[in-house]
C-alpha cells in the first residue's frame, strides 16, 4: 500500500515511530561507542598504557618457557610485561650462556625498587609443562636505575653554584678520584661539595638533578660504566644481571636418565633384600625355638623374683644366714658394752685428771705465797760454799782437801836416742834399752 494512500492519522503515527526507531538506533549507537571506550580505557588503564614504563634487558641460556607478552614479577605483583626474545647470533669459537635476548618494560611505580645494587632476575618455574617466569629481585643498595626529575650536564661545578636554591639539586654521579670515591649521587648540592666536585672535575661538566622538575615520561638512566645518570634516548636500556634455573624438562629429563643409570643397582638392591627377607624369616624361625627353649628360664626367674619379695626368703636371708646374723647381734651387743665401759672410764678419768689439775693449781698458790723459800735455799747453798772453803783454808783441815798426786809408773824406759847418737859413746845398758 503505497505512502499517499494513508490517511494522515496514520501518517503521522508512522512519521512518529520512525523518529523513536531513529533516535533508539542513535542512543544506542552512542552508549555502544561509549562502553567501547571505556573498555579500551580500563584495558589500556590496566595494561599501564599512561604511565611511565622502564626497559630493561638481560639474557638468558635457554628461551624455553618464555613468551612476549608474559608478566614480570616483582615482590609478588605483576610488574610488566616481556616485550622481546631475540636469539643472538652464534659466534665461532666462543662459549657463552648469553644465548637469547630478553627485553622487557617495567611500568611505574614497580622501577622504582629496581636499584643498581641487589636487583637481578631470576626465572624460576611457573608449571610442569616446562612455562618459566620471570622474577626481579628489589634492591638492597645503590641507587635508581631510571629517574623522571629533570637532569642538567650543561654545567660546571663553579656555574652550578650559581644555581638557585642548591638544597633542590642533587648529585647525578659519582664523583671518582682515580678509584676512589669522593661523593656519592643522591647528595644535596652545597658549595663544599662543588668545590670538592671542582677539585676532581676541573673545567668538565657535572651532572645534576632538580627534583622539584618530574615529567611523567623517564628522563634519565644510570650508566654503570660511566659511573653517572644521562638522558634517556629510548636506545640507553638498563641491563639486569641473571640468575637463571634449569628448565623444568630438562631437570626431568635428567632425573629419568639418573633414573635410568641406577635402575641395575636398584634391581640389585631388590635381589638382595630378598635375600635379607629370606635370612630374617630363618632368623624368626630359630628365635621362636630360642624363645620357647628360654620359658623354663623365664619361669624359674618368676620363682626367684617372688620369693624376693618374701621378707623370709628375700636376698639379705640369702646372703647372711641365720647363725651368722646371730653372732654379729651377740658382737655388737659386746661391743655396745665395751664402748659403754670405755665411757665410764673416760668419764673417772677425766674428774681425776680434774682433781690433779687442782693439786698443782694449789701447789702454784703455795709457791706463790711463800715466794722467798727459793731465796732462803740460795742463800744456804751460797754460805755451804763459803764454809767449805774456809775449811780447805784452815790449817787443821787442809790435809783433808789436798789433790792427790798421779802415780808414777815403776820404770820408765829411756826415750830413743836422735838417729844422729854416737852409739859407741853410750854404756852397754844404754844401748841394750834404746835398742
Amino acid at each position: 500500500m503505497p505512502l499517499q494512500d494513508l490517511t494522515p492519522q496514520l501518517r503521522t503515527r508512522l512519521n512518529r515511530m520512525e523518529r523513536g526507531v531513529g533516535w533508539f538506533i542513535l542512543i544506542a549507537t552512542v552508549l555502544l561507542i561509549f562502553g567501547f571506550g571505556y573498555y579500551i580505557y580500563n584495558a589500556a588503564k590496566q595494561r599501564g598504557w599512561f604511565k611511565a614504563k622502564a626497559p630493561f634487558y638481560t639474557y638468558v641460556q635457554s628461551g624455553a618457557g618464555i613468551a612476549i607478552g608474559d608478566p614480570v614479577w616483582l615482590m609478588g605483583f605483576d610488574a610488566g610485561r616481556i616485550t622481546k626474545i631475540i636469539p643472538e647470533s652464534p659466534k665461532w669459537g666462543e662459549v657463552t650462556s648469553n644465548n637469547v635476548y630478553i627485553e622487557f618494560e617495567v611500568v611505574e611505580p614497580n622501577f622504582g625498587y629496581i636499584w643498581t645494587e641487589g636487583s637481578h632476575v631470576e626465572f624460576n618455574s611457573s608449571g610442569f609443562l616446562g612455562k618459566r617466569e620471570l622474577d626481579i629481585t628489589k634492591g638492597s643498595k645503590g641507587h635508581a636505575t631510571y629517574i623522571r626529575q629533570a637532569l642538567r650536564d650543561d654545567l660546571t661545578a663553579t656555574e652550578a653554584q650559581a644555581l638557585p636554591d642548591l638544597k633542590n639539586w642533587k648529585l647525578g654521579e659519582e664523583i671518582l678520584d682515580g678509584t676512589n670515591l669522593v661523593s656519592s649521587p643522591w647528595q644535596t648540592l652545597t658549595p663544599e661539595l662543588l668545590t670538592k666536585a671542582e677539585a676532581v672535575l676541573g673545567t668538565k661538566h657535572i651532572h645534576i638533578i632538580d627534583t622539584n622538575s618530574i615529567s611523567r615520561h623517564i628522563t634519565a638512566v644510570w650508566n654503570p660504566s660511566k659511573h653517572y645518570y644521562e638522558h634517556f634516548h629510548h636506545t640507553n636500556i638498563y641491563g639486569l644481571e641473571r640468575n637463571e634455573q634449569i628448565a623444568l624438562n630438562d631437570r626431568l629429563q635428567t632425573m629419568v636418565a639418573q633414573i635410568q643409570a641406577a635402575m641395575p643397582s636398584f634391581l640389585q638392591i631388590t635381589n638382595q633384600l630378598g635375600i635379607v627377607l629370606s635370612n630374617a624369616t630363618r632368623l624368626t624361625a630359630n628365635l621362636t625355638d630360642i624363645s620357647g627353649n628360654a620359658r623354663p628360664i623365664v619361669s624359674n626367674l618368676a620363682i626367684i623374683t617372688g620369693s624376693l619379695t618374701n621378707p623370709e626368703g628375700s636376698l639379705g636371708e640369702w646372703l647372711i644366714p641365720t647363725n651368722i646374723n646371730q653372732k654379729i647381734g651377740t658382737t655388737l651387743d659386746s661391743a655396745n658394752t665395751t664402748i659403754t665401759n670405755l665411757n665410764t672410764n673416760l668419764l673417772t678419768l677425766n674428774m681425776t685428771l680434774d682433781n690433779v689439775a687442782n693439786i698443782t693449781s694449789n701447789l702454784n698458790n703455795q709457791v706463790q705465797a711463800n715466794s722467798n723459800i727459793v731465796t732462803h735455799v740460795s742463800d744456804i747453798i751460797v754460805h755451804s760454799d763459803e764454809f767449805i772453803q774456809g775449811l780447805k783454808k784452815f790449817w787443821l783441815f787442809r790435809h783433808l782437801f789436798a789433790a792427790h798426786p798421779a802415780k808414777k809408773p815403776k820404770y820408765v824406759f829411756p826415750a830413743a836416742p836422735p838417729a844422729s847418737t854416737n852409739w859407741e859413746a853410750l854404756s852397754p845398758k844404754l844401748r841394750s834399752g834404746a835398742r
